[in-house]
């Protein structure tokens, strides 16, 4: 019986798409964080602004490009957390949907399969996600909140003066603010997330291929389908969980639900998709980097472990 691979235990595996994961939160973060702090803004003030062009150019003007890259640390923090974790647990749900389905192989999972892991692995990361994102949402409409008079803090306050600020004022809890629309966003984002990026892979198969043996361009468009998909099921939930992140150092906001009655009947359903183009925008190349990223660490690693065996 010939010896099982290093590389096949579970915990190696988990620690593998750990990695890859992390690697892949990088890329998103580098390729797209000027287009995610104009969503923030326009989300959180959307009468402050009139489009995407306009928030990107005040925003250049009155902070310089150092603005459009306001929070980047917690961004690489948020996005490194939140990929590291949710990759790492998709393997593991990987094999309960298998299980569960009485597959014999994760190989045999079809795209819903795979969407439906990748929403249950959200679960878990969305508790990694959540405190880094309130710190990187929350220094992305510093200057807004500050102009408005609604926080004392500088608009130039770094991550550290900002973090303290939550910790002294909310506590430790106070990291979880929006917590719960951020179970509402990625549960079922991630879904379509999963879904339309092994839905892509399958349109680039040629005959005989496996998906493991798509190039870089394949998975690159692939992902960024899968990004495009994400955010447009999901974002008039995005848009309340920042409202509560950026709203609430002025002050404890309502939940989810108060805060999504509010805004429709003061601001009307559309305020819900304000910034959605650079979201999109931005999804196309973030998204691809990421599953590019993701994909070539993962297979580079697994090589390494294989041959040290």
């Amino acid at each position: 019986m010939a010896p099982r691979r290093r590389g096949s235990h579970p915990l190696v595996q988990a620690l593998i798409h750990l990695l890859a994961g992390a690697a892949g939160g990088v890329a998103c973060v580098v390729s797209g964080q000027p287009f995610d702090t104009i969503k923030v803004k326009m989300q959180t003030f959307p009468t402050m602004y009139r489009g995407f062009f306009n928030c990107s150019l005040r925003t250049y003007q009155q902070e310089g490009l150092h603005g459009l890259y306001q929070g980047i640390t917690p961004a690489l923090l948020a996005n490194v957390a939140e990929n590291a974790v949710l990759f790492a647990c998709y393997g593991f749900c990987q094999q309960l949907v298998r299980q569960l389905f009485g597959l014999s192989s994760v190989l045999e999972l079809s795209e819903l399969h795979s969407a439906l892991a990748g929403s249950l692995s959200s679960v878990f990361s969305s508790m990694a996600l959540c405190p880094t994102e309130l710190v990187k949402c929350r220094m992305q409409a510093l200057y807004e909140m500050k102009v408005t008079g609604q926080t004392p803090l500088s608009r130039h306050s770094s991550t550290w003066t900002v973090v303290k600020s939550i910790f002294h004022s909310e506590g430790l809890l106070g990291f979880f603010q929006g917590l719960t629309s951020t179970w509402l966003r990625e549960v079922p984002g991630y879904f379509f997330f999963f879904g339309g990026y092994e839905v892509s892979r399958s349109f680039f198969l040629q005959a005989d291929q496996s998906k493991e043996e798509l190039g870089a361009l394949p998975l690159t468009m692939s992902g960024g389908i899968g990004g495009a998909c994400f955010w447009l099921s999901v974002y008039p939930i995005d848009s309340v969980k920042s409202r509560i992140q950026v709203l609430s150092m002025a002050g404890r906001q309502g939940g989810f639900l108060f805060s999504f009655l509010h805004i429709l009947r003061t601001e009307g359903f559309m305020a819900l998709y304000c910034g959605l183009m650079p979201t999109v925008i931005r999804a196309l190349p973030s998204n691809g980097a990421l599953f590019l990223s993701y994909e070539m660490t993962r297979k580079k690693l697994t090589s390494l472990v294989d041959r040290t065996t």
